[in-house]
C-alpha cells in the first residue's frame, strides 16, 4: 500500500502526489539553482522532471493480484467511489497513467468532492505530459477545498516548470502562503523563499528590458 502523509488540515495524501522542488544553490541564479523532480518520497529515488516512462517490467504477483481484484470489484459494483480510487492508486503506483486517470475519473463521477483524487489525477496528467490538464485538476481540488495545500504547491510547480508561467506560479504559491504562511515543500524548502526568488528574477528581467 502506498505511504501517506498528513497535511496541515488533517487530510491524508499519498506521498507520491507531491511534485517536489529541490533548491540546490540560490547563489548561482534561480533557474540554475533549482532542480525539479517528481519522485516517490518513500523511496527517495529521483526521477527525471520529464514524464517518466511507463514501466515495461511485469508487476509483482501481489500487485498484479491486487489490481485484478480491484478490476473485478469495480466491474461487479461500479458504484463505489472508494474502489475506483483504490484502483486508480494501484495504477498510479505502477505508472499506468491513462488507466489511473480513467479510474480516478470514475471515482470523481461518483464523488467529485475529493480534493486528493483530483490532485492525484493532476499528477498523472503531468506525468503523461499534459500540464494544462494537470492545472485543471489542481484547480478542481482547490475549488473543492481552498485550504488544500498540496494541490496549490503542485500547481505552482507545473506552471513554473512545465508552462514557463512565472507570474502564474507566484500567484499559486502566494495563495498557498495565504492558507499556510510557513508552508514548506516535502524537502523542507520554504515556499516563501521560492516566491521571493521568483519576484527578484521578474524584477531583474524587467530592468533589463528597459
Amino acid at each position: 500500500m502506498a505511504k501517506q502523509q498528513k497535511t496541515g488540515q488533517g487530510q491524508y495524501v499519498r506521498k507520491e502526489t507531491f511534485l517536489v522542488v529541490t533548491l540546490l544553490a540560490l547563489a548561482v541564479g534561480f533557474f540554475g539553482g533549482v532542480v525539479f523532480t517528481v519522485f516517490k518520497s518513500d523511496s527517495g529515488a529521483p526521477l527525471p522532471s520529464a514524464p517518466a516512462p511507463v514501466q515495461t517490467g511485469t508487476p509483482s504477483p501481489a500487485v498484479s493480484d491486487r489490481i485484478a481484484a480491484l478490476e473485478r470489484q469495480t466491474r461487479a459494483d461500479p458504484g463505489k467511489a472508494d474502489a475506483w480510487t483504490e484502483l486508480g492508486n494501484a495504477y498510479f503506483d505502477t505508472n499506468q497513467y491513462e488507466a489511473s486517470i480513467s479510474a480516478y475519473r470514475k471515482s470523481l463521477e461518483l464523488n467529485p468532492n475529493n480534493p486528493n483524487v483530483w490532485t492525484d489525477m493532476g499528477v498523472m496528467y503531468r506525468r503523461s505530459n499534459r500540464p494544462e490538464e494537470a492545472i485543471k485538476s489542481f484547480d478542481q481540488a482547490i475549488a473543492v477545498d481552498p485550504k488544500h495545500e498540496v494541490s496549490r504547491m503542485n500547481k505552482g510547480i507545473v506552471l513554473l516548470h512545465d508552462l514557463d508561467d512565472i507570474d502564474g506560479a507566484i500567484q499559486a504559491w502566494e495563495g498557498l502562503l495565504e492558507v499556510n504562511p510557513i508552508a514548506m515543500s516535502p524537502t523542507g524548502i520554504s515556499i516563501d523563499q521560492m516566491v521571493t526568488q521568483l519576484k527578484k528574477q521578474q524584477a531583474a528581467k524587467g530592468s533589463q528590458s528597459q
